[in-house]
């Protein structure tokens, strides 16, 4: 029996290491966000940092991991087979739930993931014993207490942290503006000393606060001279940062870079509990059994678990090079801080999210509250806020989503509020603090402009939604699994470990294929990034030049798979088609959107020239698509009911019409591909053409009708029908090269299709 816990042991380590690394990815966003999204220094320079941070952070924490023995259970009522249970269950829920969230790029909180999974597997077994004994009670066998103030500490983080983001931020910008160096005379001394002032206090209370080498001592003399401490730093800080100011010396990148240390070192030094804090527990459960020699595993109780944890420094350092090896390696990593940059840029980009009913009225009532507000201010007062944020005089280098001002109070208030809620015995998500923090300052510098406020509302509103099904699955997961491993015994654990590895094979192997399945839009990614009008306009025509020929190709596939799944009577290629018809139009939309971001940051005057071809190309393509939708939708309904097939004759008259629609098509995406009109007078020839040819076959099919008979109605009018549609697909592409010929001819040039 000794040698199956001791599996179990094994297990408890090997999973708590990949614990370890899908914890970094999901936690990366808490202090990578900020340094990231300004672009502070190279990405290599920050992840060192952070790294460096992470390391410093995992080796000096003292290994507070009383939590997983006693914060949640009281393990004197528990056995050392029930609680073994409980803590394999904890660590298999807590990885896959976490590795699920990493792949959807959703960041989550490790802490309330850790505490509700402890918690439903306790509470699974305490239902059990109260079963058995009715003299146990679930408030003698649970913490209660806990759990409900790691509740409440979710909806005051969210709440606080989204409040004080968009307050400061929105005093912040005042005193700055986005032009923030014509402004930096001696705010910035005054500014960078209460900044590092914070982040040196966050520092010493959140990250070394835990360190071993803090003795009681220390942490006495600290408390009780708590105020000479801030007071000092205030003081040489303001004056240090003046200096080096003064000295060309940019101090908002200080407190980038020294923030972005400070909070991975605090992440690391106290959300360690959350990756380690279960193994480390079970270890000592089965040091303790195992020396008990002759002990029943059903009947050792626990106790001893109530003693304060003493966590070796191997465990500490060992769990310090894994958590940086994970920060420098994960793409997943990246992945969730993608998530939160993306929802906080500045200006609009290929938002990642859709809108929904409720962001949609959520925007409306905020405007209209808005509006109301602006109409009841002083005329100076309005005019002089709006001047102070005026978004055009925004200093920030290619690529970045947003400034180092904002980066600088994200992590500066992130670090405060963190210290707010220890201070005052309040477990503060690491996760909803700095994401909410976020959020508000990027909604305090009006990042959120009526044309991506719904997606971004969505946004936050799904990762929101996302935390509190977190909990939720956490308790449910681990009280079934828990319940599962306690009646299924050796057997059941077994399965588990076989089950919760091929999971992650799986997870893994899905996340690769669709990573490598999405087509990464580098053009927009470029001109997102660029500052330059005269690069975002070579840009944006490149990328115009791409996807509508792209969009082209497309629209010649689909017409050809249409009329040969009619002419085959083909229904799986038919539907497969129009799904596929579906599925592109809403891929239109976001490439419509990011195109329109392209011509925003174009010339103004060269934008307003080039708006209406833009404008008339979209609809060409939109238009085509609709023609193909009504060719489809009736063929696969006339096919899938078994009505008559096409007969030969139309067959043969309407395949040389195929065959040169489908080369019309393939002349025009070459045309606009490499931006050669040469050629645009000989489409034009070839379009008129084929229009009069279908007029003639329509009048044909006409007469067809009108002398036909009842039995091939339907296929007659279907027929007739597909010529029509064709012919006004080839209207449309004929208006869509006129299109994007005059939208990527040089401004001033004049050309006539």
């Amino acid at each position: 029996m000794e040698y199956i816990y001791l599996g179990i042991v094994i297990f408890l380590f090997a999973l708590s290491t990949f614990d370890l690394f899908v914890g970094v990815s999901n936690d990366a966003v808490n202090f990578l966000g900020s340094a990231i999204g300004s672009k502070v220094a190279r990405f290599k320079t920050i992840l060192i940092i952070a790294a460096a941070g992470i390391f410093v952070g995992a080796t000096t924490s003292d290994g507070m991991m009383d939590i997983a023995r006693h914060g949640i259970f009281h393990p004197e009522f528990f056995s050392f087979a029930e609680l073994m249970c409980v803590f394999l269950a904890v660590v298999a829920s807590d990885v896959i739930l976490l590795d699920i969230f990493n792949t959807l790029g959703m960041p989550t909180s490790t802490t309330v993931s850790m505490v509700f999974e402890l918690l439903g597997g306790s509470t699974a077994l305490a239902l059990v014993k109260m079963l058995h004994d009715s003299s146990l009670t679930y408030a003698g066998l649970i913490n209660t207490d806990k759990a409900f103030t790691v509740i409440m500490a979710i909806f005051l983080s969210v709440a606080i942290a989204f409040v004080f983001g968009l307050v400061v931020q929105w005093l912040a910008r005042l005193v700055f503006t986005f032009h923030y160096t014509k402004h930096l005379k001696y705010a910035i001394g005054i500014f960078g000393g209460l900044s590092i002032t914070s982040i040196a206090y966050f520092l010493l209370v959140k990250g070394f606060g835990s360190a071993s080498f803090m003795t009681a001592d220390v942490k006495a003399w600290i408390a009780e001279h708590t105020h000479e401490i801030l007071v000092s730093f205030l003081i040489g800080f303001t004056v240090l940062m003046q200096v080096l100011h003064w000295c060309k010396v940019n101090v908002f990148k200080i407190i980038v870079l020294f923030g972005t240390f400070s909070l991975a070192m605090a992440f690391a030094g106290n959300d360690l509990v959350n990756f380690i804090g279960v193994m480390l527990a079970g270890f000592s459960s089965y040091q303790d059994f195992m020396a008990t020699p002759g002990a029943d595993p059903s009947t050792h109780m626990m106790g001893a678990l109530n003693e304060s944890a003493s966590t070796s420094i191997f465990f500490l350092v060992g769990a310090g090079i894994i958590m940086t090896i994970a920060l420098l390696t994960s793409k997943k990593a990246q992945n969730v801080v993608k998530t939160s940059v993306d929802l906080s840029r500045q200006t609009a980009g290929n938002e990642m999210f859709g809108s929904s009913r409720f962001a949609r009225r959520l925007v409306r009532n905020v405007i209209n509250a808005n509006e109301f507000v602006v109409e009841h201010m002083p005329g100076k007062m309005r005019t002089w806020i709006d001047s102070r944020f005026n978004s055009d005089e925004a200093i920030m280098p290619n690529g970045a989503a947003f400034d180092l001002v904002r980066a600088s109070v994200n992590l500066v208030l992130a670090g405060l509020l963190i210290v707010v809620g220890t201070s005052l015995k309040l477990p503060l998500s690491t996760t909803y603090v700095a994401f909410m923090v976020g959020m508000g300052s990027s909604l305090a510098d009006r990042a959120w402009g009526r044309e991506s406020a719904v997606f971004r509302v969505t946004g936050v509103v799904s990762v929101i939604g996302g935390w509190f099904m977190t909990a939720g699955a956490a308790f449910f997961l681990c009280f079934t699994v828990t319940l599962v491993i306690h009646f299924g015994g050796v057997v059941a654990m077994v399965l588990l470990v076989v089950v919760v590895v091929l999971m992650l094979i799986n997870n893994n192997r899905s996340y690769k294929k669709r990573m490598a399945a999405v087509q990464q839009d580098e053009i927009f990614t470029e001109l997102a990034q660029t500052n330059d009008k005269d690069e975002a306009w070579a840009l944006l025509n490149k990328h115009i030049s791409v996807y509508q020929s792209k969009m082209v190709r497309y629209i010649s596939d689909a017409y050809m798979q249409t009329t040969s799944g009619l002419i085959t009577e083909d229904v799986k290629l038919l539907r497969r088609t129009l799904n596929s018809l579906d599925d592109e139009r809403k891929n239109w939309k976001v490439i419509r959107r990011k195109e329109l971001v392209g011509l925003r940051k174009i010339d103004p005057l060269q934008a307003v020239e080039k708006d209406t071809w833009f404008h008339l190309a979209c609809n060409s393509c939109e238009q085509s698509l609709y023609c193909l939708k009504r060719m489809c939708e009736p063929s696969l309904e006339h096919v899938d009911n078994n009505f008559n097939p096409m007969p030969e004759e139309y067959v043969a008259e309407f395949t040389p019409i195929r065959e040169r629609v489908e080369k019309l098509m393939g002349i025009i995406a070459e045309m606009i591909e490499k931006g050669d009109y040469e050629q645009a007078l000989q489409v034009r020839q070839f379009g008129d053409e084929m229009k009069t040819q279908l007029s003639q076959l329509r009048k044909i099919q006409q007469e067809r009708i009108r002398k036909g008979d009842m039995e091939n109605l339907k296929i007659e009018y279907l027929y007739m029908s597909t010529l029509q549609e064709t012919q006004e697909i080839i209207g449309h592409m004929r208006h869509w090269v006129r299109a994007c010929r005059r939208f990527q001819q040089e401004k001033g040039v004049v050309t006539v299709l």
